[in-house]
This record gives structure tokens, C-alpha cells and sequence, in this order.
């Protein structure tokens, strides 16, 4: 199971421009240097950087990135590009540190924890995982988190968090306007409503939770929504029914 798309495209890939300016008159008098004005090797690493990422070429880019890092140390939009490219590249523990170097220097970067989130999942630190997706929800209040938040709290066996957070889940309307990918087999994947993946997750919970009623409910919900969510029609069937 995942979600249909990634959020980071809310971050999108930050894509460093460039303009560089030269004399029109060596006879004019030249100005006072701008202290803001970035020094010609900046732009130089920047074109090879974006060169690089176009061809693709991983290595290239990282060492590119890591000049301009260099030379501009508290440029959070550089961090998150270093720890886009090795997440991109499923090189989850670069990634980790990469991101929390990101966090040091501006512990509300939304991209970063979502980076760290799912590299600290992909590398099976599930509590690390949900500690960055909390902090992404609280500065985002996006539903998707949430819904990753609750899954997460459930893995951990948290299910009276879980729970709370389903409810507050099924209670806003936007989850049945997002979808997500659900791998029905080999050969199949499906689009589901958060909605659906919700119910499924509140029936599981519930399941654990000793209530068994309130379980069925949830998954014959969501099987009413999506008759072929076969996740929720195995639940039941584990279940005796």
C-alpha cells in the first residue's frame, strides 16, 4: 500500500537560477560589489548541478550540491535538494542525515521531515518515521500525513492514539476527495478514497482493540463504499464472516 503520490510534491524539486551580469563599459567606473552577490564559482557549481540533474547523472550532481553547501552553509533550499537526491537515488540513510542536517538549520522545513519520515520508514525505524510525520502534520495539517500518522501509531501498537486519529480522519470530508494506490496483486493496482483506506485502518484497530462489532462496521463501511477493497473483505473473512 501507497499513497498515490509522493508529498513531496508540495516541496516540489527546488531548482537553483542563475543570471550573471558582466561590464558593458570597461571605461565606466565599476560600482561597490554587492555583499549579497554571490562569487562566479557559486554559478559555476549551480550549472554543473543543474546539467548534472538533467542527465541524470547522481554523482556528478552530489558533489555539486555538496560545493554549493559549501559555500552557502544556511541555504536550507540546497539541504533539502542534497536530501531529495539521495532519497530520489533510495539511498535512505544519506538521506537521514542529509535531512537532519536540514532540520538543525530550520526544524519546520515541511520537505524535510517528509524526507526523513519516509527514509526512517523505508530503513524499518517506524518510531522515528512517526515522530517526523507528527511534526509534518502539526506545521501542514494535511490529511494524507494523518492518515500515515495513524497507520504508523497502529504498527507501533499505539491503538488508542491510532483510534483518535482515525476518528478525526473520518470526520473531515476532503478524504473522500483523495485517493490512494492500493496493489491488488501482481499484476493490478487500484485507486482507493482515503476514505476507504481509513475505515479499513479503523476496523483493524478496533479488531485490536477487542472490539469486534465496532470492526465489522468499519469494514463492511468501507466495503460498502468499495465493494472490490478486497484488504477489507480478508479482515472479515479472518474474522469468521
Amino acid at each position: 500500500m501507497k499513497s498515490k503520490k509522493l508529498l513531496l510534491s508540495i516541496m516540489g524539486l527546488c531548482w537553483l537560477s542563475s543570471t550573471m551580469v558582466f561590464a558593458q563599459d570597461d571605461a565606466q567606473q565599476p560600482a561597490q560589489a554587492d555583499p549579497n552577490e554571490k562569487p562566479a564559482i557559486y554559478w559555476l557549481y549551480d550549472n554543473v548541478y543543474r546539467t548534472a540533474s538533467k542527465y541524470n547523472d547522481f554523482q556528478t550532481a552530489t558533489m555539486a550540491l555538496y560545493s554549493l553547501v559549501a559555500l552557502e552553509p544556511q541555504n536550507d533550499s540546497l539541504r533539502f535538494n542534497l536530501a531529495y537526491l539521495y532519497f530520489d537515488a533510495q539511498r535512505y540513510p544519506s538521506a537521514v542525515l542529509a535531512s537532519r542536517d536540514l532540520l538543525q538549520l530550520n526544524p519546520n522545513h515541511a520537505g524535510g521531515l517528509e524526507i526523513s519520515g519516509y527514509s526512517y520508514e523505508a530503513l524499518g525505524i517506524p518510531d522515528q518515521a512517526l515522530s517526523s510525520f507528527e511534526k509534518l502534520y502539526i506545521i501542514t495539517e494535511n490529511v494524507e500525513t494523518l492518515y500515515k500518522v495513524a497507520f504508523l501509531q497502529y504498527d507501533l501498537k499505539r491503538f488508542a492514539e491510532c483510534k483518535t486519529n482515525v476518528d478525526i480522519l473520518l470526520e473531515n470530508p476532503e478524504i473522500d476527495n483523495i485517493n490512494m494506490s492500493f496493489q491488488l496483486s501482481e499484476e493490478v493496482t487500484k485507486d482507493f478514497s482515503l476514505r476507504v483506506a481509513t475505515l479499513n485502518l479503523k476496523g483493524l484497530v478496533n479488531e485490536e482493540m477487542g472490539d469486534l462489532e465496532a470492526a465489522r462496521k468499519a469494514y463492511n463501511d468501507a466495503l460498502a463504499i468499495a465493494p472490490d477493497f478486497i484488504f477489507a473483505t480478508t479482515n472479515l473473512e479472518k474474522m469468521g464472516n
